[in-house]
């Protein structure tokens, strides 16, 4: 059994709205449907710190893989010791 910290729970959950929203439009314009698409594609972007959708779906996926195989970790660099910045001269 998977157990998902909090913000993979949240993230599938705006995940689910995006694509109910992007469904129930393609099935018939209605304003309601096109503000919740609005609104959920401006919340996972600020959630992910993107700015697109696109960029937000990928990101998105990357937190669920990242929460659902602790092995794997987020394509983030490490952090540098600053003592390793020294240049040695010659």
């Amino acid at each position: 059994m998977v157990v998902l910290k909090p913000e993979s729970r949240s993230v599938r959950t705006l995940l689910a709205r995006y694509a109910c929203a992007r469904i129930a439009l393609v099935e018939k314009a209605d304003p309601a449907w096109q503000r919740e698409l609005e609104d959920v594609t401006y919340t996972l972007c600020v959630v992910t710190g993107t700015q697109s959708v696109t960029d937000a779906i990928a990101a998105a996926d990357e937190i669920l893989a990242t929460a659902e195989r602790p092995d794997i970790r987020p394509a983030t660099p490490p952090a540098q010791d600053p003592a390793q910045d020294t240049v040695l001269a010659a």
